[in-house]
C-alpha cells in the first residue's frame, strides 16, 4: 500500500459511547446464497412513511424484480417480488408488531428475472434520486428511511458532503463488511457516480478501525485516479459503539451537529450505508431492484455462523431450515444486532429490507434490578448527552410533562445506557416508551 496520508482521523470525538466485544466471527466467511423458499410473504410496508398499495392480483405471474407494491406517497418506496412464481394471496399479516398488507408469492423455484428489467440511465442528480426510488432502496439495517427522499433534499439545503457509513459497530454483524469485501468494485463505481452526478465537494468513507482488510480495500477508492482534487477521503473511526449512528457519524466525519428535529441535509450532508452504495450501482447497471438482503446468522445457539443472502419475505424458520440450524427448545431470536435489535415473536417473523442480522441465543437470565445509585454512568455513555436516569424517574412517577424538557425525542435508542447501568434498569425500554408517549401527546 502507498503512504496513508489520505486516511483521515475523526474531526470530532463523540460524547459517551461504549466499548463492546466485537464477536465478528463471520467476517472472513464468504456469503452464501439461499435458494428460494416455497413461499415468500412480502410486506408492503418496509420503510418509514406511507405503505405501498398492491399493483398485482391473486393469480398473477411475477418474476424476480417485478414491482408488486406502488409507493403510497413521497415518503415511501416501491416493493418488488423477490422470487418468480404466482401471487397466491394478498392479505394482512402481523409484521414487526403491526398489521400490514402483504403479497404472498408461491415460488416456482426458478428465480427468473423480470424480462423488462434494464439498466437505468443516469445523467443528473434527479436521475440518481429516481434510480434510488425505482430500486426500492431504503436505509438498510436502520429505520428504513427511503433513500430517494435523502437524495431530494429541501431546495434550500446546500449539500456538499456525502458520508458513506461503513462503521457496522454492533457486535456479530458483518453483512456490510462482506459487501465491502465481495463487491468493492460496485462501491468504487457507485462512489464516483454519486460524486459526479450530485456535484459533491467531498465524499468521506467512514469505517471503524477493527476492519483492516476493508480499510486496505477502501483506500483504493480514495486513491483512484479519478479523484484529481483529493475530494474522496477514507476516514478510520474509533472502534466504539454507536459510532455508526447517523448523527454520530456526521459529527465524527465533519464536526457538524445535526440539531434536534432536523435532518442531515440541514447541515449539508447525505449519509448512505455502504451496502446502499453497492445496491444502487447494481440497480443502475442491471435494473435489478432490491429483492434480497445479506443477513448475518450468529449467536450462541448457531452451529455454523455465516452470512446468507436471503430473498426478502422469507421467514426466519425457512432461513434456519436452509442453514440446518435447530429452533427446538427455549430460544430467543433477535432481528438485528444485540444492542438495537428486537426479539422476534416467533420464527414466522419475516426478513425485510431492513434486516441485517439474525441472532439465535438462549433466553436471557432474569436481571435483578436494584435501586439507582445516581452513579451517572448512563449520562456518561449517552452519545446524545441525555440523562436517562432522570427520564426513568419521570416515567415511574407519571410525569410525562417533563419528557420534552429532558429531550427524550433526541434519544436514538442505541442501548448504551442500559448496557452500562449497574442497577440493571431497562433504561432503553423506558426511553422508547417515553418517546412514544410524547408522540401521542396532543399538540
Amino acid at each position: 500500500m502507498e503512504s496513508k496520508e489520505r486516511i483521515l482521523r475523526p474531526v470530532k470525538r463523540i460524547h459517551g459511547g461504549v466499548f463492546l466485544p466485537h464477536h465478528k466471527g463471520t467476517a472472513e466467511l464468504e456469503s452464501v446464497v439461499m435458494p428460494p423458499p416455497a413461499v415468500v410473504t412480502i410486506p408492503l410496508s418496509q420503510h418509514i412513511g406511507a405503505p405501498c398499495t398492491p399493483c398485482v392480483n391473486k393469480g398473477d405471474a411475477v418474476y424476480v424484480g417485478t414491482k408488486i407494491g406502488e409507493p403510497g406517497g413521497f415518503v415511501s418506496a416501491p416493493i418488488h417480488a423477490s422470487v418468480s412464481g404466482t401471487v397466491k394471496e394478498i392479505a394482512d399479516r402481523t409484521v414487526s408488531g403491526r398489521t400490514v398488507p402483504c403479497v404472498i408469492i408461491e415460488s416456482d423455484g426458478q428465480m427468473t428475472p423480470d424480462p423488462n428489467l434494464k439498466p437505468f440511465a443516469v445523467e443528473t442528480a434527479q436521475d440518481v434520486a429516481e434510480a434510488a426510488k425505482n430500486c426500492g432502496l431504503v436505509g438498510l439495517g436502520g429505520a428504513g428511511f427511503p433513500t430517494h427522499v435523502k437524495l431530494r433534499p429541501n431546495e434550500n439545503a446546500q449539500i456538499d458532503t456525502l458520508v458513506i457509513n461503513g462503521a457496522e459497530c454492533e457486535p456479530y454483524l458483518t453483512a456490510d463488511y462482506r459487501e465491502m469485501m465481495e463487491y468493492s468494485n460496485d462501491i468504487i463505481e457507485g462512489v464516483y457516480l454519486l460524486k459526479e452526478k450530485l456535484g459533491l465537494k467531498q465524499v468521506i468513507i467512514a469505517v471503524e478501525g477493527n476492519k483492516p482488510k476493508a480499510i486496505d480495500l477502501l483506500y483504493k477508492i480514495a486513491t483512484d485516479k479519478r479523484d484529481v482534487d483529493n475530494e474522496v477521503r477514507l476516514m478510520k473511526l474509533p472502534t466504539s459503539y454507536p459510532q455508526g449512528a447517523e448523527k454520530v457519524i456526521i459529527y465524527s466525519a465533519t464536526g457538524r451537529t445535526v440539531p434536534p428535529r432536523k435532518l442531515p441535509a440541514d447541515v449539508g450532508c447525505i449519509v448512505m450505508n455502504i451496502t446502499s452504495i453497492g445496491t444502487l450501482y447494481r440497480y443502475i447497471t442491471t435494473g435489478m431492484p432490491l429483492v434480497a438482503k445479506r443477513v448475518t446468522l450468529e449467536g450462541d445457539r448457531v452451529k455454523a455462523p455465516r452470512n446468507i443472502v436471503v430473498p426478502i419475505g422469507t421467514t426466519v424458520a425457512d432461513v434456519l431450515t436452509f442453514a440446518e440450524e435447530s429452533a427446538e427448545g427455549e430460544l430467543r431470536v433477535i432481528i438485528g444486532g444485540p444492542m438495537m435489535g428486537n426479539a422476534a415473536a416467533d420464527t414466522d417473523t419475516l426478513i425485510e429490507k431492513r434486516t441485517n442480522g439474525l441472532l439465535l441465543t438462549n433466553p436471557p437470565k432474569k436481571q435483578v434490578e436494584t435501586a439507582c445509585i445516581r452513579c451517572g454512568r448512563c449520562a456518561s455513555a449517552c452519545p446524545m448527552k441525555l440523562y436517562p436516569a432522570m427520564v426513568e424517574t419521570a416515567y415511574r412517577h407519571g410525569l410525562a410533562d417533563r419528557y420534552e424538557a429532558l429531550n427524550v425525542n433526541v434519544c436514538m435508542e442505541c442501548g448504551s445506557c442500559a448496557y452500562v447501568c449497574p442497577a440493571k434498569h431497562p433504561l432503553t425500554q423506558v426511553m422508547r416508551t417515553a418517546k412514544a408517549e410524547l408522540r401521542r401527546k396532543p399538540k
